[in-house]
């Protein structure tokens, strides 16, 4: 989801890897291929120049294959263009979408399972091994590979140091209670001051379902056909939600927009947000104040966040040729030290282990330990909310989580209008 640290020069990441050819004095020069790859931009940040760069590296070290990147919005957005595309006999090739559009693709039979490409690379089964087992759980449905992890990311929690010290903690909130005490010393409504802020808008089911995880259980079941909305679990852990704003008055009442999350932490007047690991190098660039980036606060079961960003898809219907030319290009925008570079100039977390053995990576993280603070979580995390009729389930769930947090229902009411219309939706696919 990102800015960059240190202007878009990222690029430069390592010579590729990738195929640039056979040598034309011996073989016949590969065939000339055009493919398109469609991407969203989530977070702020020239993230556009940054894809830019990559793309014309990637032809630079791949002469024989063009690729036409488009900007096409929000994940949204895209979802929708590249549909509109489909429809319309035009076919992408490539695609960054959310890892949880991965029931919806399939459903509609969008995209190809990649296992065979990956089967025959020679280093097919090392490369699948490398990424972190986290981001699979939603690039995968029943061992299938459909996904590539690419700009990947987490919720994480950002805190002002300089809040917090006059809040008494030297380090950030490690539990629900602590971050309750922190946020109460911290506000200060007739200065405008918040102790946390946690969005509501955009991506709500995102942000709040870490708390049904500290819980102690997910939204969701492997298949993709069972939501648990009503849990006791989930219950829990948005009643905490809810009291933070209506209770503890640590919090705005009502919608917390997305985006003014980071900006309003940045002009320091919000102690601690909630947000994704993506916005990572934005606030780094523009933050005035010392901050850290932490786990988000443990609950009753512990740590835990769920997995967010998007995968690398290859559509169904284009020829051998572009496929070919498609997994070449995931294979080179994945690379190890291409992959680090990139976590570092936008603020997503490499996705490969690899990554964080280049020495761009060590160098980064021994000069700024906010760095690792995501993949270290990635102990704790598990799948982002993914079932059949995606979206459809977010806007019955996201419907309810609003009602909740502008006060127009409590918590058992909303969350059980939100699984009976949930299990409606999802009923054709239960065995």
């Amino acid at each position: 989801m990102l800015l960059a640290l240190a202007g878009c020069g990222s690029s430069k990441a390592p010579e590729s890897q990738g195929t640039t050819g056979t040598d034309a004095s011996k073989t016949e020069q590969p065939k000339e291929v055009e493919i398109s790859f469609y991407y969203p931009v989530a977070v702020g940040g020239p993230l556009t120049k940054i894809i830019d760069n990559m793309v014309a590296e990637f032809t630079k070290a791949n002469p024989h294959i063009k690729v036409k990147p488009v900007f096409s919005g929000s994940y949204a957005d895209t979802l929708t263009k590249v549909q509109t595309q489909i429809q319309g006999g035009a076919i992408p090739e490539v695609a960054v979408l959310l890892s949880t559009d991965i029931y919806t693709l399939v459903d509609q039979d969008a995209i190809i399972p990649l296992d065979d490409l990956i089967k025959a690379d020679a280093e097919g089964d090392k490369y699948l091994a490398d990424f972190f087992p986290a981001f699979m759980a939603n690039s995968q449905i029943g061992g299938v590979t459909y996904g590539i992890p690419f700009q990947r990311s987490m919720v994480v929690m950002y805190y002002n140091k300089d809040l917090l010290a006059k809040a008494g903690y030297n380090n950030p909130p490690k539990s629900w209670d602590e971050l309750v005490d922190a946020a109460k010393k911290i506000t200060n409504p007739a200065e405008g001051v918040w102790g946390i802020k946690i969005p509501s808008d955009g991506y709500p089911y995102w942000l709040t379902q870490g708390f049904a995880l500290q819980s102690g259980k997910n939204l969701m079941n492997a298949d993709g056909t069972e939501v648990y909305f009503n849990s006791p679990e989930n219950i829990k852990g948005l009643t905490f939600w809810r009291d933070l704003a209506y209770t503890h008055k640590v919090m705005p009442e009502g919608v917390i927009a997305w985006t003014a999350a980071p900006t309003d932490f940045i002009s320091g007047k919000v102690g601690m947000i909630f947000h994704s690991s993506g916005s990572l190098a934005n606030i780094t660039a523009n933050a005035k104040f010392p901050f850290g980036v932490a786990f988000l606060p443990a609950g009753e079961k512990g740590f835990g966040s769920p997995t967010g960003g998007g995968n690398l898809y290859v559509f169904k219907g284009i020829s051998k040729e572009k496929e070919q030319a498609a997994w070449q290009f995931i294979k080179f925008m994945t690379e190890p030290a291409r992959m680090a570079q990139w976590g570092l100039d936008t603020g997503y977390v490499a996705s490969r282990k690899s990554s964080w053995d280049t020495q761009v990576m060590k160098d980064a993280m021994a000069k700024d330990p906010n760095v690792s603070v995501a993949r270290d979580q990635l102990q704790y995390a598990s799948a982002e909310l993914s079932v059949h009729n995606n979206p459809q389930i977010y806007k019955v769930y996201g419907n309810q989580l609003q009602a909740i947090i502008t006060g127009q229902s409590d918590v058992k009411t909303a969350v059980d209008a939100a699984q009976k219309e949930a299990e409606a939706i999802l009923a054709p696919f239960k065995k």
